[in-house]
């Protein structure tokens, strides 16, 4: 993959409150087609044990009094929106029910917001990489530019991680409606969407609530 600019070390059965929404399929450049889901949420930590599948999360809750004022300078974090108390806890919790239900991780890629990486930094992620191609654009890039990075977030969602590693992608709102569609216009910060890489398409098996994964973890053991 290109346009990558920094390394940085660092059927639905019951779980009681678990959201896991499993849905239709969305299929790159095939979005009318219909795949089957991952029925139950054992299966699904089995699934991803085996590796193979692409997490995009949203980045964690952030505080609602805050906007990026300085949208062009990455590094001057003071001024943008920043995850609040609730979003690092969460975003650690994330972590750590990753690593408890034994889910391996290959790389992590995510928005050069801070927003986004710290969301990587509090789960406890390592070898993490900042791409513009997940960088929310808005208002001040380009149409082209937006459409660009759309393209290329479907393309990351398309590319198989290595084998027996699931790969994990933080971004925005944004630049889910762009790349996936209307049905993701209700995603919530935190959430995930749970992609399966299939012959250069990909097929949503699963959306699960950041603060879900806990319940997830446990329901395995």
């Amino acid at each position: 993959m290109s346009l990558f600019s920094r390394r940085a070390a660092g059927g639905v059965t019951a779980v009681a409150g678990l959201l896991l929404a499993l849905s239709a399929s969305c299929l790159a450049q095939a979005p009318q087609q219909k795949a089957s889901s991952i029925g139950d949420t054992r299966q699904l930590v089995q699934s991803l044990r085996a590796g193979g599948y692409n997490i995009v999360v949203r980045h964690g809750a952030t505080f609602s009094n805050q906007a990026d004022t300085d949208p062009f300078n990455f590094a001057d974090i003071a001024r943008q929106r920043n995850l609040n108390d609730k979003g690092k806890e969460l975003a650690k919790a994330f972590g750590d029910a990753i690593r408890r239900a034994g889910l391996p991780v290959g790389e992590v890629y995510t928005s050069k917001f801070n927003r986004a990486y710290e969301t990587a930094v509090q789960a406890g992620f390592t070898d993490i990489e900042t791409t513009i191609d997940l960088t929310e654009g808005g208002l001040v890039v380009t149409p082209d530019e937006n459409n660009r990075r759309a393209e290329a977030f479907r393309k990351m969602l398309a590319q198989a991680p290595d084998q027996g590693k699931n790969n994990v992608l933080i971004t925005h709102k944004p630049n889910i409606i762009d790349a996936l569609g209307k049905d993701w216009f209700d995603v919530k910060e935190g959430e995930a969407s749970i992609f399966k890489p299939e012959g250069g398409k990909y097929r949503l098996v699963a959306r699960v609530q950041m603060e879900d994964w806990p319940k997830l973890a446990v329901s395995t053991n």
